[in-house]
């Protein structure tokens, strides 16, 4: 089930103003001679994981079994969060520690958007809930 972004929401771009802002800070990582090894890790990382997020999300609300619902959601959070702690723990071992550091501050920098973000769309979400 592809993740689309669709016309109906006006909003859509508030929901993913985490990717935006970890895209657009490309230009001022590479100027500020940051580690880019570890940005665009954290930026594919974060990417891929917020997409898996959306696309776990639409399968459990489509399910008719709470059980299965709550498995799945559960079961994609905690995938989720190891994978990016994996992914970050990688990085720093295979580049240097910058490198990971620098992939670690990318992702904690989107979550911190995305969570502010997610509690300030709560109340104008009609799709029900969103992904975190």
């Amino acid at each position: 089930m592809p993740v689309a972004v669709t016309a109906t929401d006006p909003l859509w771009a508030v929901r993913w103003l985490d990717v935006l802002l970890v895209v657009l800070a490309a230009p001022f990582v590479v100027i500020a001679g940051l580690p880019v090894l570890g940005y665009a890790v954290g930026a594919v990382l974060w990417t891929l994981q917020r997409v898996a997020a959306e696309v776990i999300d639409r399968r459990a609300r489509a399910q008719s079994d709470l059980r299965t619902t709550v498995g799945l959601q559960v079961a994609g959070i905690i995938g989720r969060g190891w994978l990016v702690a994996l992914t970050i723990l990688a990085v720093g071992l295979a580049g240097n520690r910058d490198d990971g550091a620098t992939a670690a501050i990318v992702v904690l920098a989107a979550f911190s958007v995305h969570l502010g973000m997610t509690l300030v769309l709560k109340s104008f979400d009609s799709r029900g809930s969103t992904t975190a």
